[in-house]
C-alpha cells in the first residue's frame, strides 16, 4: 500500500517546502510470493543490430568473439544473470521459417526482413546459434513460433528438431547438422501479436488457430513445453477474456505487451531531449502498467482461480524516436537516466504480482529500444552499458527472493487534464499520476532483505525512515544510480556518465533504517 499526497499541478514545476522525514514500513512478517527470476527476462529479435552486430558478429570477425558471439556483449550478459531470452521475435517471428537458418552457413538462403527496414540477412544466426548461446549463458530459451505465415507441420517439426532425442526424422537432421543431444526448450510461444503483425486476427479466430497448432506440438521425451498464447496489447481486455474462455487450460501462459512512449500516431519523443512535462508524463505512463496488469489479472483470476495460467509481460519498455542518423526501421535509441527509472518502476510493479505474472521480457537486449547494451554501428568494436543495464544488475538480488510488502508515503505529481488530452495514448481521459517515491523489498534466499528505493523528483531529496516489522536489521550496504540530469546517458566516448556508485547514507538505529534519497536516484540496499 502506498499513501499519497497529491499535488494538483497544471505544469510540473515542483516547489515543495522541506518536510519531516517520510515514514515507511517493510513488512518482513508478511511475506508474499516468490519473485520469479524470469521477471528479469530479455528479448532478442531480428531487428536492426540486435542480432547481427549485437549478439553475433561471426567467427571470422575482427571484433573479439567466442564462436561468433561478440565477446564483450556475451560477458556483460553473463554478469547480468539473465534467466530467459526470447527469440526470434516479435513481428519477425511470424515471417521466420526456421529451416532457412540451419545447416552449413554457406548454404543458408538470405532473408529480407520485411518488418524492420527491409534489411537483407544471411541467416547465419539460426536455431543452433540461439540455443547454444542460451546454454552458454545458462538461461532458458523462449522460442516464438510462426503462426502468421507458417504451417502446423513447420512448427511441429521445429519442436521435434530442437527437443527430440529419439530416432526421429528431425532429430536425425539435427545430428546431421552437428548437434547430437537435444536441447531443453521450455517456453514456446504459439504466435506473436496475432492481433497485429502476427496475422491481424480476431481473438476468436486466433483462439481456434492456437488450438489447431497446439494439437500437433507434442512433448518430446522428458521435455515439457510451457505453451504461451499470443496475448493482448495494453488495454485490450476483451482479447484476454476471449482467449481465457476459448483456449483455457490448453495454454500454460498468455502474453501481454506494454510500451512507454508519448504516442503511436506521430513522434514518440526523443530519448534524450525532453522537458519536465514529458519526463513526468512518461513515468506516469510507465506506472500505468500496474492498472493494466490488475485488470488482465482480474479476468484471469475469475476464469482460472487456481493460478494455473501465467501472465507473461514478454514485451515492455520505452519506445522513443530513432536516433537521428541511424537506419530507419532499426529502432536504435539512446538510453538515459529516465529509462533507468522506467526499468526500476516497472520491476517494482512486477514484483507485486508474481502470483500471476510469471515472466517479463524487456525490449530489447542489444541496440533496440530500451536495451541493456549499445554497440557501435561502424564495426569498431566499442560497447557501452546503458543506465537500464545498471538497474537490472543492481536488482539481481530480487531474483527468486520472496516479496515483502512496503507501506510508503509519497507525494504525487499529476498531469494536467489539458496536457493529458493532447498527449495521451490510453483508454480513457482521466489524469495520469506519478508518485515521486517508489520502493520494493524482498527476503533473499540468504536470509537478508534487499530494498530498492526510487526518487524520481527532479529537485527534491527525501529522507525516509523505514520500520522493519519481523526482522532485526543490523547492517546495511548498497549502491546508488544517479546523475546530474535525467537526460544524461552513456555513449562510446563517455561510458560511465550514469553508473552505480557505493552508497553510504543509510543508517540503522534502534531498529529503524534511515535512508537519505537524493533527487533523481535509484538506491538498492542489502540489509542483514
Amino acid at each position: 500500500m502506498r499513501k499519497v499526497l497529491v499535488l494538483a499541478l497544471s505544469a510540473f514545476a515542483l516547489s515543495v517546502s522541506a518536510a519531516d522525514n517520510v515514514k515507511a514500513t517493510i513488512h518482513a512478517d508478511k511475506a508474499g510470493a516468490k519473485i520469479n527470476k524470469e521477471i528479469y527476462g530479455q528479448f532478442s529479435e531480428h531487428l536492426g543490430s540486435c542480432i547481427y552486430g549485437g549478439l553475433w558478429v561471426g567467427e571470422d570477425s575482427q571484433i573479439p568473439n567466442i564462436n561468433g558471439y561478440r565477446k564483450d556483449v556475451f560477458e556483460a550478459l553473463k554478469a547480468l544473470k539473465i534467466p530467459v531470452l526470447r527469440w526470434p521475435g516479435g513481428c519477425f517471428a511470424d515471417d521466420y521459417h526456421w529451416m532457412d537458418g540451419i545447416g552449413p552457413k554457406k548454404d543458408r538462403p538470405s532473408l529480407r526482413n520485411n518488418n524492420w527496414g527491409g534489411t537483407i540477412e544471411d541467416n547465419s544466426f539460426g536455431t543452433h546459434e540461439f540455443l547454444n548461446l542460451c546454454e552458454m549463458l545458462d538461461c532458458e530459451p523462449y522460442i516464438s513460433g510462426n503462426v502468421g505465415s507458417g504451417t502446423v507441420k513447420e512448427m511441429a517439426q521445429w519442436v521435434e528438431y530442437m527437443t527430440s532425442d529419439g530416432d526421429t526424422p528431425m532429430a536425425r537432421l539435427r545430428r546431421q547438422n552437428g548437434r547430437d543431444k537435444a536441447w531443453k526448450v521450455k517456453y514456446f510461444g504459439i504466435g506473436n501479436e496475432a492481433w497485429g503483425c502476427g496475422g491481424n486476427m480476431s481473438p476468436e479466430y486466433y483462439s481456434d488457430e492456437f488450438r489447431k497448432f497446439n494439437t500437433y506440438l507434442r512433448d518430446q521425451g522428458d521435455n515439457k513445453l510451457y505453451r504461451i498464447a499470443s496475448g493482448a496489447s495494453d488495454y485490450d481486455y476483451k482479447w484476454t477474456d476471449v482467449c481465457m474462455d476459448k483456449i483455457g487450460g490448453r495454454m500454460q501462459g498468455i502474453s501481454l505487451h506494454y510500451y512507454t512512449c508519448t504516442g503511436w500516431n506521430g513522434p514518440k519523443g526523443s530519448a534524450i531531449n525532453f522537458d519536465n512535462d514529458q519526463y513526468y508524463w512518461a513515468l506516469g505512463k510507465c506506472l500505468e502498467i500496474e492498472e493494466v496488469i490488475k485488470k488482465h489479472k482480474a479476468i484471469m483470476d475469475k476464469k482460472d482461480p487456481k493460478n494455473r495460467i501465467g501472465l507473461l509481460v514478454d514485451e515492455w519498455g520505452t519506445w522513443w524516436d530513432e536516433e537521428p542518423g541511424t537506419i530507419s526501421g532499426h529502432l536504435y535509441q539512446q538510453n538515459a537516466l529516465r529509462d533507468a527509472f522506467v526499468a526500476a518502476l516497472s520491476l517494482n510493479v512486477f514484483h507485486k504480482y508474481t502470483d500471476r505474472v510469471k515472466m517479463a521480457n524487456i525490449a530489447q537486449v542489444v541496440n533496440v529500444l530500451q536495451s541493456m547494451i549499445l554497440t557501435d554501428q561502424e564495426g569498431t568494436g566499442h560497447m557501452v552499458l546503458t543506465p537500464t543495464y545498471h538497474v537490472f544488475e543492481m536488482y539481481t538480488p530480487f531474483q527468486e527472493a520472496t516479496f515483502l510488502p512496503v507501506d510508503l508515503e509519497s507525494e504525487v505529481v499529476q498531469c494536467s487534464k489539458e496536457y493529458f488530452k493532447e498527449k495521451a495514448n490510453t483508454a480513457d481521459n482521466s489524469t495520469r499520476p506519478c508518485p515521486l517515491l517508489s520502493a520494493s523489498a524482498a527476503k533473499t534466499q540468504a536470509g537478508g532483505i534487499v530494498l530498492a528505493i526510487t526518487n524520481v523528483s527532479l529537485d527534491k531529496a527525501q529522507t525516509i525512515d523505514f520500520a522493519i516489522d519481523g526482522f532485526k536489521a543490523k547492517n546495511v550496504s548498497g549502491r546508488i544510480l544517479t546523475s546530474k540530469n535525467v537526460a544524461d546517458y552513456n555513449d562510446f566516448k563517455n561510458t560511465n556518465v550514469v553508473a552505480p556508485k557505493e552508497y553510504k547514507d543509510a543508517k540503522i538505529k534502534k531498529g529503524v533504517l534511515t535512508v537519505k534519497v537524493p533527487a533523481k536516484s535509484i538506491i538498492v540496499l542489502n540489509i542483514n
